[in-house]
């Protein structure tokens, strides 16, 4: 029996349509940059700094998400600047206010934490009041390359305390502290967070006092990046009672920098996880005002500064991260789709009721072909074409599925079909 598959066209229709879509999305697809390596180095500072231990708590979230986190020791802000310039490093911890000639190829991240700036001198059984009392005296400004150093050199500036009237020492703060307590020298600066065991040590070490900076609002008035704070008598130990009176201090803040050709999927994610760290109440600062990217040295990073304006976009609050940045990343897929897909939304209808409608129709060539052959057939093969329609009504009825809509025209063909039946009995 012949019969004719009209539902073959439809795939005719639809099988260069999905080609093309394939086609052009495979297209488009070749203008999408590949997804980043998930590595990361950081530059630090010394394992004993409290860089180096929040590199560490960076590196046990990320690591969650499949990033391999490399971390760097140096000397400190300036060596991690040149660290990043010779692409050692792709993200660096900087002391914000360091003195630095700018870089279009390194751009700023996030202001982190207050760094207070502690000063340290033997007692010798007296209180300093003001830091030119340290005229003449051996003092600890840090190690070269370090943030320290730099603060502490414009601070012993403003007071007119220089090499020729005393003894500056390059000395990690280690060491620093080592010779200080042994009395081998008379002061120390020291930057660090106040969560350093070595502020705690210091504090409360015999015969060794912290400055209590009387003019730390003039300091800050002159820098704006230095902040005073004020440290209450108790705050780090109530039990121990550290430090044991209320302290005037300055403060910098620490910051991230990095590379400008880091990836913004890379940048985005790690600055997730600096948000974690940070983003809680601190000794001198209130909930959420860490990360932020306030007065940075340098140019804001774009991907950075649209983080911390919006937040987790969409996407990230329903995916896991690499997820909606791999969808993120096809959208521009979207433009060839929609493209295709308006006018095929504007012929779909007309094409599911002609697909319908084939359904039916492709039996009428059949029965037309017996209606036009009754007027010539003897009696055996009137009888054939009898059998044949009937097999056809069963093939109909097995193979026709339609929706109620389309009934109308379902019971036509089987009228039709009756109707060339009685010709052939008839005849």
């Amino acid at each position: 029996m012949k019969v004719f598959f009209m539902k073959h066209r439809f795939l005719t229709v639809t099988i260069p349509v999905i080609a093309l879509i394939v086609g052009l999305f495979y297209f488009t697809a070749s203008f999408i940059e590949p997804s980043p390596k998930k590595e990361i180095t950081i530059a630090t500072g010394s394992k004993t700094g409290n860089y180096y231990k929040t590199a560490l708590q960076y590196k046990a979230l990320l690591e969650k998400d499949g990033v391999k986190v490399n971390i760097l020791e140096s000397a400190g802000s300036i060596e991690n600047i040149k660290l990043l310039e010779n692409k050692k490093a792709d993200i660096a911890f900087m002391q914000n206010g360091i003195t630095l000639k700018k870089n279009k190829d390194i751009e700023s991240l996030a202001s982190i934490y207050y760094e207070p700036l502690w000063v340290f001198y033997k007692s010798n059984h007296f209180t300093m009041q003001y830091i030119m009392e340290l005229t003449g005296k051996k003092i600890a400004i840090g190690s070269k390359g370090s943030g320290t150093k730099d603060l502490s050199l414009k601070v012993l500036k403003d007071n007119g305390i220089d090499n020729t009237n005393s003894e500056l020492l390059e000395l990690n703060s280690q060491e620093a502290k080592e010779r200080l307590i042994s009395g081998e020298i008379d002061a120390m600066f020291l930057v660090t967070s106040h969560n350093s065991s070595m502020i705690k040590e210091l504090l409360q070490a015999p015969l060794i006092n912290s400055f209590d900076i009387k003019r730390a609002k003039a300091y800050s008035r002159k820098y704006d990046f230095l902040e005073a704070l004020n440290l209450y008598e108790g705050t780090l130990d109530l039990y121990k009672n550290i430090p044991s009176e209320n302290l005037n201090v300055l403060a910098t803040t620490a910051t991230l920098i990095s590379r400008e050709d880091v990836s913004e999927e890379l940048i985005r994610l790690f600055l997730k996880k600096v948000k974690e760290v940070h983003e809680g109440k601190g000794l001198f600062s209130k909930p959420n005002q860490f990360p932020n990217t306030f007065n940075l040295q340098f140019e804001v990073n774009e991907e950075a500064q649209r983080y911390f304006q919006y937040g987790d976009t969409f996407l990230e609050k329903i995916f896991p991260y690499w997820i909606a940045s791999n969808i993120d990343r096809l959208k521009i897929l979207l433009i060839p789709l929609i493209t295709l897909l308006l006018p095929l939304f504007k012929g779909f209808f007309p094409l599911y009721n002609w697909s319908m409608r084939s359904k039916i129709y492709r039996w009428y060539d059949e029965i037309k072909e017996i209606d036009e052959a009754i007027s010539v057939l003897n009696k055996s093969k009137k009888k054939e074409q009898l059998e044949t329609l009937e097999k056809l009504r069963e093939e109909i009825s097995a193979e026709t599925k339609v929706p109620l809509s389309f009934m109308g025209e379902y019971y036509n063909l089987q009228l039709h079909l009756n109707h060339v039946k009685d010709r052939l009995e008839k005849s």
